[in-house]
């Protein structure tokens, strides 16, 4: 079946997330974009009301399919576990599985959206702000999973760890090449799957290790 034609707000979605990855918020105009798009450079007003309503649509419009999928992941691993809750190491994968499989099979909007998510989460400007609103939710939901998985863990710990996994993932994500450069080609930090063996065991160590040192 042939594929549906891109709408002009999809468009300008694509083209915004791409550049925006590439160039940050304040290094793409809005004639950029809509070149980038091959639309009238009005329609962003009239799609979204200007350039900072457009940012935060490209980072919502993605993280919606990343929350329902996570939500999806978390509901199946907690049923799978029932009475008892679920264990670290699968909270954890519930978590990052997803990102990890997009990056993998998705095409490359999503490297894009990625790489600006890394971008966004370590940014003052807009991480407070965008990151909040998109996904604190499905977060909060997972770092009660994640306490449930600890008995006896202080929830500040938790909390704690969960910035410490976030920080890891968005490195990560960023894709930065520096991996590469330590290890002298030993490591690719492009490489997902080596990334997906070794992100959530070192995370679940992690948070058991701070579990640990309640009891």
């Amino acid at each position: 079946m042939a594929r549906s034609k891109r709408t002009t707000k999809e468009k300008l979605l694509d083209a915004a997330e791409k550049l925006f990855a590439r160039r940050g918020f304040h290094g793409t105009s809005l004639r950029d974009i809509t070149g980038e798009a091959g639309v009238d450079l009005a329609l962003v007003n009239y799609h979204f009301g200007g350039k900072k309503p457009l940012f935060a649509a490209v980072l919502e419009r993605r993280g919606a399919v990343l929350n329902e999928e996570r939500l999806r992941r978390l509901a199946e691993v907690r049923q799978a576990a029932a009475p008892r809750p679920a264990s670290t190491e699968a909270v954890v994968g519930a978590f990052f599985d997803p990102i990890l499989d997009f990056l993998a099979h998705a095409g490359p909007g999503w490297h894009s959206y990625f790489t600006l998510l890394a971008w966004v989460n370590n940014s003052p400007e807009w991480g407070r702000r965008l990151m909040s609103k998109t996904f604190n939710d499905t977060v909060r939901e997972f770092i009660r999973a994640l306490i449930d998985s600890l008995p006896g863990a202080a929830p500040e710990d938790v909390f704690w760890g969960y910035n410490f996994l976030t920080g890891a993932l968005t490195l990560s994500l960023a894709e930065t090449g520096r991996l590469d450069i330590l290890s002298d080609g030993l490591c690719r930090s492009t490489d997902v799957a080596a990334l997906k063996a070794r992100l959530g065991p070192f995370v679940a160590a992690g948070l058991k290790g701070l579990a640990q040192r309640q009891a």
